[in-house]
C-alpha cells in the first residue's frame, strides 16, 4: 500500500491534518451503505445512511485485531462510535463523516468514550496504544434539503 501524498484525496479534503496526522495505509478498507460504496469525498444524505455501513477489510489473518472509528469533525460536538452506529444528522453545512481504521496490536478492549464532546482522533488513538491509522476514508454529508458539495481537485 502507500503513503499519503499531497494529491491523495484524505489530504485535499483536510482530514489529513483536521483529524488524522500522515500515515502509511497499509490495509484496504472498503464501506458501503446498501448498494452505494463509499469513495473519498462522495457526498451522501443522511437518508441513506440511516443504517451502519457494510465494513471490508483487506487481510486473510483471522487473528488481526482492528479498531474502527467514526468521526464527524465538522459537527460542534463530534460523533465517535466504536460499538453502536449512529447516523448522521447535520442540520447546518456540509459535514465529513471519516472512517478511521487502526490495527490493534493485540486483541484488547477499546471503550467508546463517555464524553464526545470535542473527540480527538489522535487522543484516542494515543490512549489506546493504537499507533498510526492502517486506512481511511471519508464521505460527505450534509442535511436533505442542501445542495452542492465540498469539490474534491485531482
Amino acid at each position: 500500500m502507500a503513503g499519503i501524498g499531497r494529491n491523495d484525496p484524505l489530504v485535499i479534503g483536510r482530514v489529513v491534518g483536521d483529524v488524522l496526522n500522515p500515515f502509511f495505509q497499509t490495509t484496504s478498507l472498503r464501506a458501503s451503505y446498501g448498494a452505494r460504496s463509499v469513495s473519498n469525498g462522495c457526498e451522501l444524505k443522511p437518508s441513506m445512511v440511516t443504517h451502519q455501513p457494510r465494513v471490508d477489510i483487506g487481510g486473510n489473518d483471522m487473528r488481526t485485531f482492528y479498531t474502527l472509528v467514526l468521526v464527524d469533525p465538522d459537527a460542534p460536538s463530534p460523533r465517535q462510535e466504536v460499538m453502536c452506529y449512529e447516523s448522521p444528522r447535520p442540520t447546518m453545512g456540509i459535514h465529513r463523516l471519516v472512517l478511521v481504521l487502526f490495527q490493534q496490536l493485540g486483541r484488547q478492549t477499546v471503550y467508546a468514550p463517555g464524553w464526545r464532546q470535542n473527540f480527538n482522533t489522535r487522543d484516542f488513538a494515543e490512549l489506546y496504544n493504537l499507533g498510526s491509522p492502517v486506512a481511511a476514508l471519508y464521505f460527505n454529508c450534509q442535511r436533505e434539503a442542501g445542495s452542492g458539495g465540498r469539490r474534491v481537485y485531482n
